[in-house]
């Protein structure tokens, strides 16, 4: 039977799914009730959230199936024909950098079952997928964990990133824009994307069309740092002639 306490870390859950952070102010808000009632539902080691310096977070434990159930339901078909282009690129035995968000996991499942490969990640949904890939030899990074995002920050990348020269590096972002290029939600996600963008041979930049004209608070790069740019659809004029200018492959 159903308590009130689990009708209200339900809730959250649900808020959580339109967003990575939930402020306790506006939790009690959205559920009516006070702020040390949430305290107390979120005191119990088997809740599938915490509260982490005033904001309320899904439980690392738990970080990745709601990375997973988020992306199939969010633009499905569109980030999975931008991932079938994406897959396209991949060759036997090569080495794939693999970046955290909702679209990769679908890069991942379009590469061919048969196709031998190695794949560096270091977000947890990402690392899952890649495990249903027989062929594939997967390397997860490892360093702080994150929550909200469930990725792994180096602590050092003497251990293992600077050691690899991967042969093509796929990329997530959360905004594409001419004049601000590839940008992201998160700060933390920026020094593993980075150590990509300055040791892979080939940048590929997969979003799908949301993403275009948007800006976001992280900062990845130029719109240069990337050789091609891969969406479900034709971006813009403006980002379609600035790709061609700056010799940039666009595919939709």
């Amino acid at each position: 039977m159903e308590t009130r306490r689990d009708e209200r870390i339900g809730q959250l859950l649900q808020a959580l799914k339109r967003s990575d952070k939930l402020h306790l102010k506006e939790a009690a808000t959205l559920l009516g009730v006070s702020e040390m009632t949430i305290r107390r539902d979120l005191n119990n080691k088997s809740a599938p959230v915490v509260l982490l310096g005033g904001y309320i977070v899904l439980e690392p434990r738990s970080a990745s199936h709601y990375l997973l159930s988020d992306q199939k339901s969010r633009l499905v078909e569109e980030k999975r024909r931008a991932a079938q282009l994406a897959a396209s690129l991949v060759q036997p035995h090569q080495t794939l950098f693999f970046d955290c968000g909702t679209t990769t996991p679908w890069i991942i499942e379009a590469i061919d079952n048969d196709l031998p490969f190695t794949a560096i990640c270091y977000s947890l949904n990402t690392f899952l997928a890649l495990q249903e890939k027989p062929l594939c030899r997967a390397i997860l990074c490892g360093g702080e964990f994150h929550a909200s995002n469930a990725i792994f920050k180096p602590l050092n990348f003497q251990e293992t990133l600077n050691n690899l020269c991967p042969d093509i590096a796929f990329y997530s972002a959360a905004g594409v824009h001419v004049g601000k290029g590839a940008t992201c939600f998160n700060l933390e996600e920026l020094p593993v994307k980075q150590w990509a963008m300055s040791m892979a041979q080939y940048h590929v930049l997969v979003v799908d069309h949301s993403k275009f004209g948007k800006v976001r608070p992280a900062r990845m790069g130029e719109l240069t740092c990337f050789n091609s740019i891969i969406s479900d659809c034709r971006p813009d004029d403006e980002l379609v002639n600035y790709a061609k200018a700056h010799h940039i492959k666009l595919m939709y």
